[in-house]
């Protein structure tokens, strides 16, 4: 069995023909990111309806390279309903709760069409009877599905605060799904993947840093989607999807994941609404030390490849590599988020210290050229320096 790059270069050549479309659309529409609060990096209207262009160039992928299943059939349909679910919430904006609903629904539907987490690993028999399961009752099988689904592609929804932070993230899971995929025989579903990491990278042209379009919820939810129904797709009806076969997307999706934890634990200690939006997330970590949105994106695209480094080790039973490949990510997210805070920390004294009342660290040109600081705006000066030398 080869794996199938064709679906990759497919999908990664319409979805970045059909994103300059999306683009003239967006304002036709209504599908615009407007900076209204301090949590935007960006100061001015950028389209966000990318996510149409994604799963175009997905859908043209599988249907052209990917072999058809019933799995298959109910993942495209829930992937229909999440991409309608997110240009309604990118155009009319939605409440978290009914986002929320709409979301358990979409991921309601791959369960009707036996796309679900059928049951574990039976730990105690591998010696004997390596394929030994213990199967779920049919009620946990679809809670579990539900759960995993809606926890993944909230996950992926939650790290797409920078310019090509997600896209780029989801490129790098996919293409280590599909190469695992590829490992265990698994035809189909590496395929998939493929088309979707061509996806997300042709849509990633448009999308990195200066940003010309955002992939809006459509976007970061479809693919969050994707990624999580992807890895329980069977190539034949007589597999059974095992729950430890969760554990290799979740952990090439260390970044998002870890991010995602953190987040529901810092809001849950300072007494926050979970779903509330802030600035703790470790992107804004690592711009509050002083890197602009290209570094702490590349920074984050080094930590994803390793976590994927990791989950295709684990595929070959390396646990032990994994696992040290795993700690050194998990290292270095630690790290970014604790110097991070200490940063903020240290913005705070100042602040409540030195300044007048009204005046804001960072925002008055003098004071930052007085200081001695870097703070994001200056290194994000020096990105679009950056980018002007490479023109």
């Amino acid at each position: 069995m080869k794996m199938d790059v064709w679906a990759f270069f497919i999908a990664a050549a319409v979805s970045a023909l059909f994103t300059p479309l999306a683009i003239k659309t967006a304002p036709l529409v209504g599908a615009m990111d407007i900076p209204k609060d301090g949590r935007r990096m960006h100061d001015h209207p950028i389209p966000r309806f990318g996510g149409i262009a994604i799963f175009i160039g997905l859908l043209a992928a599988v249907l052209l390279r990917v072999p058809k299943s019933r799995q298959l059939t109910g993942v495209l349909i829930g992937a229909a309903c999440i991409v309608m679910l997110g240009i309604a919430d990118d155009i009319k904006g939605l409440r978290p709760k009914v986002k929320l609903a709409g979301q358990l629904v979409c991921a309601a539907i791959p369960c009707f069409f036996s796309v679900r987490i059928t049951g574990i690993s039976n730990f105690l028999q591998a010696g004997r009877n390596p394929g030994a399961m213990i199967e779920f009752p049919l009620w946990l099988q679809v809670l579990l599905t539900i759960v995993w689904i809606v926890g993944i592609t909230n996950t992926v929804n939650l790290i797409d605060g920078l310019d090509g932070l997600a896209a780029g993230i989801s490129a790098i899971a996919c293409f280590s799904v599909a190469y695992t995929a590829y490992l265990t025989g698994r035809s189909e579903t590496s395929a998939l993947a493929l088309a979707i990491s061509g996806a997300a990278f042709g849509f990633l042209l448009f999308n990195f840093y200066p940003a010309k379009i955002f992939m809006g919820d459509a976007g970061s939810m479809l693919l969050g989607f994707m990624l999580a129904t992807c890895s329980l797709i069977s190539d034949t009806p007589t597999k059974r999807t095992a729950l430890t076969a969760a554990i290799i997307p979740a952990l090439i999706l260390a970044v998002p994941v870890f991010d995602t934890l953190f987040a529901i634990l810092r809001r849950a200690l300072n007494h926050k609404p979970i779903m509330q939006a802030d600035k703790g997330h470790i992107h804004h970590r690592i711009m509050a030390m002083g890197f602009g949105q290209r570094r702490t994106v590349m920074a984050l695209y080094c930590i994803s490849a390793i976590a994927g480094v990791a989950g295709i080790l684990w595929t070959n039973h390396y646990v032990l590599c994994a696992g040290i490949l795993t700690a050194v990510a998990l290292m270095l997210m630690i790290i970014f988020l604790g110097v991070g805070e200490i940063v903020k920390g240290a913005q705070g004294f100042v602040r409540s210290t030195y300044l007048r009342p009204g005046e804001k660290l960072g925002e008055d040109e003098h004071l930052v050229e007085d200081s001695g600081t870097y703070g994001p705006e200056e290194a994000d000066r020096d990105d679009e320096d950056e980018t002007e030398e490479s023109r």
